[in-house]
């Protein structure tokens, strides 16, 4: 009876994974943009565009840090499979990642341990690129909106502001391991899984207690990071029943840009010649433009001539990395009722919050499609107003403070259901998943551009137009509650100050709602033959509904902000669909032979938006030997559009990128052609700077007439495990993805650059009529599908461990990653792009953030010697050519143009006594900085080159076992 009670304990845990029971396995310890959320700040001079975000080997992938038996356990459940699976039986290329791994390093929360596997991409984020606060995942550099992140096997809810699952949220002393399927997914997982899957498997069914406690700190005596969590369980009722209780809290301390001197002033040229800029072209003191003018108060009535030292740091008043902090909560139980019927639910809620800092509000205009005044223009009229004619300005309202962004999130995922045996080795989980998430933008010290106007006593003759002519009239002001009349060439007064700022609040909301039921049957029938096989099935069905909501501020939707503009977007869909697998063994123990197993996978799904689609894979898993073992696997996928996608409502920001005018130099031979575009919009290239620097003003937004994506993914590889080398597994994986109908923005600079080359005329027509004083107003760069992506490679992983002595063993481990094409297309029927090797130095969002390096590797040696262990862990980044999504940056076009291979070193030291566990470590041994890279913010690429921006970190963690 124990032992019956014991196994459906078993086949309970297994499905609270959410996947299939499986036989008891060996125990482990304890460009397609994402869309940019509406006020997370990209740190630098102006807020970015505001796009709401967006943005096994069949041998499990065993790091150092675990003993034989973790390593070699007789069964495995890996993801891309509903069935259950012999070591090594599984041709889906699958990466299984151990909680030990990821404690040994000194990253905080999940996704900045994810950062360092070849397979991640940069255009996920962490909290060293903040996106309000969320961390977001990657796989392929294809895009976090085509990675499906699940926990225990099933969806959870995402950040509504961010759409995407927010990895800070998962406590990491609560995970059991990460499954990363690095193949394509849809045919089992449904729309998403492009890419792959990243699934979260979680500590369950826990009968003892546990408390740790880190913390850490750099040399500067900053980014000081927290965390105490803890966990118990309770068994019940003779072991059929058990609770478990998870808690978490951590935080992660502000740092602040001054305080790395590599990041301390901003390079906003990079000229092939001459004297680099520094900082930006608006400062604290009003600047005065138009008719041959060109000077700057002295905030005292007088003026002097504006000159290149007259630039404004804006780095002083920034933080670098923002300020973290999560509770997390969870509670976990099931009651075995009868081999039939298992009960089972789960209970996760997250409360995070997030802080960064902005210089001050720069305002030099309105914010398109605003019809507000397009340029600050001082009319002739004023009594400030001593030239005779109007005049244009611009000013940083440093009296307004920095601009702070407050996060807040909600998010709680409730999921119940029931599992066990039908008849004859079926077994069912049915399940319901609800998921909820509120998350709410709180940002301090924005300029209301419609109040500073009328502190200025402007007023249009034409309210309708942005163009129109302006006249002093000093009742706009006098009229107005709170209002006081400013002298442009004076500090502001507090009052005056007080009135033309505001606090930014934007909320966003969002809901899922999931049905789920599961059948298998791992051994259906045996082949009537020889050396035959078995065969196994998985049926299931799935209902999910999604609907999200994005509230701007009213200021920023009527247009009367001068920081940004957005306006509401609300939306969902429905999806019912059916899925199964069949697995077959069509010879098992033969003669060159001993194990060839085919594998077929499809999903049916209907969706309300767009109507019915089907999508399969296939594969097939083949040794000859024991020694070694080829696989492949070919598949298709699909994407429906986004709820932001699809309702977005449209947005204005900045996106990293430059004014052509103001580089003319940078386009070889196409300069002349630049230049003539630039002198018939009455821009002179030689005098001319851009206020933007180093910005594109865009306004983006979803698009209603979207078609979904779709894909074909192939992987062929083979795994080696010499029985005469024991401890070895090396396995070598080719992978391809192509996509087709790619649902993206073209990028502002690619639009701007087409159109003022002469390359592509046509997209002249998405550029708005520049500003009366010659500056860029708006790129319209919207939601479309474009033409297509190609990206392949080459995985290569090698495990070793090795006993030297009864008491010492050495393991090695070892996984790289060679990018051999990654080909974009943005106009159907257009030119390829290859941006393998290539690094996106203006930064931005989306796959086109970061860079495609040719070579990414990751390796671990691990040393123990009885309770001690000792861990060297390496990151290396390829050396990357830099370019604009256009062209590539060469020694006549620009002062630096490419970026060298970048190693990391982190060590970290553990000690056992009893049931205590300690560990001591330091990241970035070396203390190695960010190479610097021509970005206009902070002298760096960040989505690539985020875990080096702290510098030397060290840390300390205590943890017991009761």
């Amino acid at each position: 009876m124990r032992m019956r009670s014991a196994r459906f304990l078993l086949l309970s845990f297994s499905a609270l994974g959410g996947f299939v029971p499986l036989t008891l396995s060996a125990q482990t310890p304890a460009r397609t943009p994402d869309r940019t959320a509406p006020a997370a700040r990209d740190q630098g001079d102006r807020a970015p565009a505001r796009k709401i975000v967006r943005q096994a080997t069949a041998t499990p992938r065993v790091l150092p840090g675990i003993n034989a038996a973790e390593a070699r356990p007789e069964t495995v459940q890996v993801t891309g499979s509903f069935l259950g699976t012999s070591n090594n039986a599984n041709a889906n290329p699958v990466q299984i990642i151990t909680a030990r791994q990821i404690q040994q390093t000194s990253a905080t929360t999940l996704g900045d341990y994810l950062q360092r596997l070849p397979s991640i991409g940069s255009a996920g984020t962490s909290n060293a690129e903040p996106a309000a606060g969320a961390a977001c995942t990657d796989l392929r550099n294809l895009g976090g909106n085509r990675v499906l992140v699940l926990i225990d096997g099933k969806r959870t809810a995402i950040n509504g502001n961010n759409d995407c699952v927010d990895l800070n949220t998962i406590p990491v002393q609560q995970i059991a391991s990460v499954e990363i399927l690095k193949d394509g997914g849809s045919e089992l997982y449904g729309a998403d899984a492009v890419s792959g899957v990243v699934n979260i498997k979680l500590r369950h069914d826990l009968g003892d207690g546990g408390l740790t406690a880190r913390g850490g700190i750099t040399p500067y005596g900053d980014r000081r990071t927290g965390v105490i969590s803890g966990y118990k369980g309770f068994n019940f009722d003779h072991g059929r029943g058990n609770v478990t209780v998870f808690g978490q809290y951590d935080t992660q301390g502000m740092v602040y840009e001054p305080t790395r001197a590599w990041a301390a002033d901003p390079q906003v040229t990079n000229a092939p010649a001459g004297i680099a800029r520094f900082g930006s072209s608006i400062l604290p003191e009003t600047r005065v433009t138009g008719g041959g003018l060109s000077l700057v108060s002295n905030n005292d009535g007088t003026f002097h001539k504006r000159t290149a030292a007259d630039t404004y740091n804006f780095a002083q008043d920034k933080s670098l990395l923002g300020y973290l902090q999560n509770s997390s909560l969870s509670g976990d139980a099931h009651y075995d009722v009868s081999p039939h019927l298992t009960l089972y639910s789960n209970v996760r809620y997250s409360h995070r919050t997030a802080s960064i800092l902005n210089a001050a509000e720069p305002v030099e205009g309105s914010i398109a499609p605003s019809t507000l005044p397009e340029s600050l223009i001082l009319p002739a009229g004023s009594p400030y107003n001593s030239f005779g004619r109007d005049v244009y300005l611009t000013r940083r309202m440093n009296e307004f403070g920095p601009r702070a962004d407050n996060n807040a999130s909600d998010t709680y995922t409730v999921m119940g259901g029931a599992k066990g045996e039908i008849v004859a080795g079926w077994q069912y989980d049915a399940s319901m998943t609800y998921g909820w998430n509120q998350d709410t933008d709180s940002i301090q010290n924005i300029g209301n551009y419609l109040h500073i106007t009328q502190e200025l006593g402007i007023r249009q003759l034409d309210p309708s137009s942005a163009s129109s002519k302006v006249v002093y009239d000093p009742t706009v002001c006098t009229g107005q509650p709170g209002c006081v009349l400013q002298n442009p060439f004076m500090p502001w007064s507090q009052q005056a100050a007080n009135y033309a700022k505001f606090t930014e609040n934007n909320h966003s909301s969002y809901q899922l709602r999931d049905f789920n039921l599961r059948l298998h049957n791992d051994h259906v029938a045996h082949m009537p033959y020889r050396d035959g096989g078995t065969l196994g099935i998985a049926l299931g069905m799935e209902h999910r509904s999604e609907q999200l909501s994005y509230s701007p501020d009213p200021i920023l939707a009527s247009g009367d902000s001068a920081d940004s503009g957005s306006a509401y977007t609300g939306g969902g869909f429905n999806v019912t669909e059916v899925y199964g697998e069949a697995k077959l063994q069509l010879l098992h123990n033969a003669f060159l032979a001993r194990d060839l197993t085919v594998d077929a996978q499809g999903r049916w799904s209907d969706y309300n938006t767009f109507g019915s689609t089907r999508n399969w894979k296939s594969s097939i898993n083949w040794a000859p030997v024991s020694d070694i073992r080829f696989r492949a696997t070919l598949g298709t996928s699909y994407r429906q559009p986004n709820v932001y996608e699809l309702y977005g409502g449209q947005s204005f920001g900045y996106v990293a990128g430059n004014d052509p005018c103001s580089q003319v130099s940078s386009y070889g031979a196409s300069a002349a052609a630049v230049q003539a575009r630039c002198l018939s919009e009455g821009v002179d290239p030689k005098t001319f700077v851009s206020t933007n620097g180093g910005y594109v003003p865009t306004i983006s937004g979803g698009n209603t007439h979207l078609r979904p994506e779709t894909g074909k993914t192939y992987t062929v590889g083979a795994v080696v495990t010499p029985h005469w080398v024991p401890g070895l597994s090396a396995s070598v994986e080719y992978w391809h993805y192509t996509i087709k109908n790619t649902i993206s923005s073209i990028g502002s600079q690619y639009i701007l650059d087409q159109c003022y080359t002469g390359a592509g005329s046509a997209y002249c027509g998405s550029i708005a009529p520049r500003s009366a004083s010659g500056q860029l107003t708006s790129v319209y760069a919207l939601d479309e599908n474009l033409g297509g992506l190609r990206t392949s490679g080459i995985d290569f992983d090698l495990d070793y461990r090795l006993r030297l002595s009864w008491r010492d063993t050495l393991s090695l481990s070892n996984n790289f990653q060679q990018l051999v094409s990654y080909l974009e297309q943005y106009v159907p029927g257009g030119a390829w792009y290859n941006y393998a090797g290539r690094l996106f130095y203006q930064g931005g969002i989306g796959m086109n953030a970061g860079g495609q390096p040719r070579v990414r590797d990751y390796a671990t040696v691990t040393w123990r010697h009885d309770a001690f262990s000792l861990t060297y862990m390496m990151t290396y980044t390829g050396g990357m050519v830099w370019n604009n999504g256009t062209r590539d940056l060469t020694r006549a076009t620009a002062g630096q143009y490419q970026t060298p291979g970048i190693f990391m070193h982190d060590i970290t030291l553990g000690y056992r006594l009893k049931r205590w566990n300690f560990e001591a470590g330091i990241s970035n041994l070396l203390d190695k900085k960010p190479p610097f890279v021509f970005d206009s913010i902070s002298n760096t690429n960040r989505a690539v080159y985020g875990a080096l921006e702290v510098g030397r970190y060290m840390f300390l963690q205590a943890g017991v076992n009761f």
